[in-house]
C-alpha cells in the first residue's frame, strides 16, 4: 500500500503524512465526487462532529509493516484551517513540515502542484465532513452514546486488491484512523488534544503564508 505514489513528495507523505496509497484511493474517488448521499448512520456520526474553521492537535502515526518486528512511529502537530489548508508537522523522530493547500503541496523538497479535489481529502478527514466518503466506500457502522466507528470499504475492485478496510473511530472528534492493507501492514494514526481556536497563532499564520500565491 506505500509503495505507489502520485507525487514526486510522496516520500515525504509516507514518513509524515497519510500513507501514500491512502491518499491516492482518496484522490481516485474524489475525482468522481458526485455528491451521493450518506446513508442513516454516516449521517446521525457526521452530525455529531465538531465542525469549526479551525480544527487544531497532536498526532502520533504507527506503522506496523510485516517485514519489521518493532512499528515505525512518528509525533507531531496538526492544524487545519477551512480556506487555507493543513500544516502537518513531525516533531519525532525527524522534524520536518508539510503544507497543503486546494492546489499546492509544500515540503522542505519544494512545492508541487495537486488537483483541486486534493482539498475535499482534508474537509472529509479533519473538517468533520465525512459523508463525502460514501462516493468510494461502502459504509457500515456503530453509533453509541459516547462513541462511534465506521469501517469503509472500498467499492472499485482495484482498489480492495490494495487495501482490506478503513476504520475510523472517534466522538465528537476523529480521534483514530486505521488503514488495513491486503498485504497485511497495517497504520494507525492517533489525534489527541484536539482543540478549535478562534483564530490562528502567529507561528501558523506565518505558515501558511508559504501557501500564498
Amino acid at each position: 500500500m506505500f509503495n505507489t505514489v502520485l507525487f514526486q513528495s510522496a516520500s515525504v507523505l509516507r514518513q509524515n503524512f497519510i500513507p501514500g496509497i491512502f491518499l491516492k484511493i482518496l484522490l481516485l474517488f474524489l475525482f468522481s465526487f458526485n455528491h451521493s448521499y450518506a446513508d442513516d448512520a454516516l449521517a446521525k456520526i457526521t452530525s455529531r462532529l465538531v465542525k469549526t474553521e479551525i480544527t487544531q492537535g497532536d498526532f502520533q502515526q504507527e506503522k506496523r509493516l510485516k517485514i519489521l518486528r518493532k512499528p515505525l512511529i512518528s509525533t507531531g502537530t496538526f492544524t487545519y484551517h477551512q480556506t487555507k489548508g493543513v500544516i502537518w508537522k513531525t516533531l519525532t523522530p525527524v522534524p520536518s513540515l508539510l503544507l497543503v493547500d486546494d492546489i499546492r503541496l509544500l515540503t522542505a523538497q519544494g512545492e508541487q502542484a495537486v488537483p483541486a479535489a486534493f482539498g475535499k481529502v482534508f474537509k472529509a478527514m479533519l473538517g468533520g465532513d465525512l459523508k463525502q466518503l460514501a462516493d468510494g466506500f461502502s459504509i457500515s457502522g456503530t453509533d453509541q452514546k459516547t462513541s462511534w466507528q465506521l469501517e469503509l470499504k472500498p467499492k472499485d475492485e482495484l482498489l480492495t486488491k490494495l487495501i482490506n478496510s478503513i476504520v475510523l473511530s472517534g466522538d465528537n472528534e476523529l480521534r483514530l484512523l486505521e488503514i488495513k492493507e491486503s498485504g497485511g501492514n497495517i497504520t494507525l494514526i492517533k489525534f489527541a488534544q484536539i482543540t478549535h481556536p478562534t483564530q490562528l497563532t502567529a507561528e501558523q499564520e506565518a505558515d501558511f503564508e508559504h501557501l500564498s500565491p
